[in-house]
């Protein structure tokens, strides 16, 4: 059987490997810790849970959703006025099936095959993918941790900004867990008008930031709207990831054309996750602050902790990663993480997975309470893989 050339551009090698190692150790009775995807281990409110139900019991919400309510938009521009400062209309605002679904799909809507984009290195998977749906050609940027982590466009080659038709940036950042200031955001919002590039903002962690960092929405910034536009998820901050919630956000012109775009191969987000969406934008925010203080505790537990034992970890400054430099003695990033999978029980991602810059790097997800982060310190330090 034939299959298109674009299948050979994708692998699932790293994951699938540790995935079918971390199964193995299971099934010979080891335990295993696993940090490996951002799942979060809390749970939703119950009112999300209610609404969600209450809705399923109406034949009418099971049909094809092929709009957004307005009742949804209503509070969504309540939410974001109230949250962000960032004033929106109903045309500003779509749905999408999360914010990987849309990012997947964007590099369709704003370049044409051949065309150049600019991505982050390391960065998210979804941002490549997209890339590669569109066949475009992609140029990364360096994310360095002796910059924070934050993006120097302004370092690039003009050539290089006259020529991509968009650019990715994804604060808090996953993964390296870095965050951006509003200055160094401006930088990049003028280059855009300089040059004529268009910003795809990833806002999916903008509720898990630490250490008094400021959280804030692209769009809130001047010109914003002129250049650019924005994914912003629910499924972190109100712990919904399998329902999907997200939403993008920018100019009347282009999120009617991304609607219609999806509307060739979606018929919308279901009516009973619209209302659950609802009743999330009503949950007490003192639950998300309690919630994101929980996730600095185990931050300062993971990297402190490890860097007690030896391993210097830097704290990371938001999201509910950790992106810790391997032990110099290890070439690269999988075989770490292969080594203390079986060393350890301890599950994480190889930065590698995120880009060549990620090679010395792995990836650990705050998804357990502060006394097993304890115990996973405790069996990395007995295990001697760090001397």
């Amino acid at each position: 059987m034939r299959f298109s050339n674009l299948m050979d551009t994708f692998s699932e090698g790293i994951f699938a490997n540790l995935n079918n190692k971390k199964l193995a150790l299971e099934a010979k009775g080891k335990k295993v810790y696993d940090l490996f995807v951002g799942t979060p281990d809390f749970k939703p409110d119950d009112s999300i849970l209610s609404a969600m139900k209450k809705a399923l019991e109406d034949p009418n919400n099971i049909k094809y959703s092929l709009h957004d309510m307005d009742i949804l938009k209503d509070r969504f521009i309540k939410h974001y006025k109230d949250r962000f400062q960032v004033s929106l209309n109903k045309n500003q605002i779509m749905t999408v099936n999360g914010t990987q679904e849309g990012m997947c799909h964007i590099g369709m809507l704003l370049a044409n095959p051949g065309e150049y984009c600019l991505l982050p290195d390391p960065g998210y998977v979804a941002f490549t993918a997209s890339a590669k749906f569109a066949r475009l050609n992609i140029i990364t940027y360096p994310l360095l941790e002796e910059n924070d982590f934050m993006p120097r466009l302004d370092l690039l080659d003009p050539s290089i900004l006259k020529k991509i038709k968009y650019v990715i940036i994804s604060y808090p950042s996953n993964p390296t867990g870095g965050v951006i200031n509003k200055e160094r955001y401006i930088e990049i919002i003028e280059l855009a008008r300089k040059y004529g590039f268009i910003i795809v903002n990833d806002n999916a962690y903008s509720d898990i930031i630490f250490d008094q960092n400021e959280s804030f929405s692209f769009l809130s910034l001047p010109h914003a709207f002129e250049v650019g536009c924005e994914f912003y998820s629910l499924s972190k901050s109100y712990n919904t990831t399998g329902a999907r919630i997200s939403f993008f956000l920018g100019s009347e012109e282009i999120v009617s054309k991304f609607n219609t775009l999806r509307s060739q191969y979606d018929f919308g987000m279901f009516y009973p996750i619209q209302y659950a969406a609802i009743q999330a934008l009503d949950v007490d925010k003192n639950i998300i602050e309690a919630q994101r203080k929980e996730y600095e505790l185990r931050r300062n537990t993971l990297c402190d902790g490890l860097s007690s034992i030896g391993w210097k970890v830097n704290r990371s400054k938001g999201t509910m990663f950790v992106f810790a430099k391997i032990p110099d003695k290890y070439a690269d990033s999988l075989e770490f993480a292969e080594d203390l999978l079986e060393k350890t029980g301890v599950l994480c991602t190889p930065g590698s997975a995120f880009g060549t810059l990620g090679k010395k790097y792995v990836r650990f997800a705050l998804v357990k309470p502060v006394e097993e982060l304890q115990e996973i310190i405790r069996i990395i330090d007995e295990s001697g893989i760090l001397k």
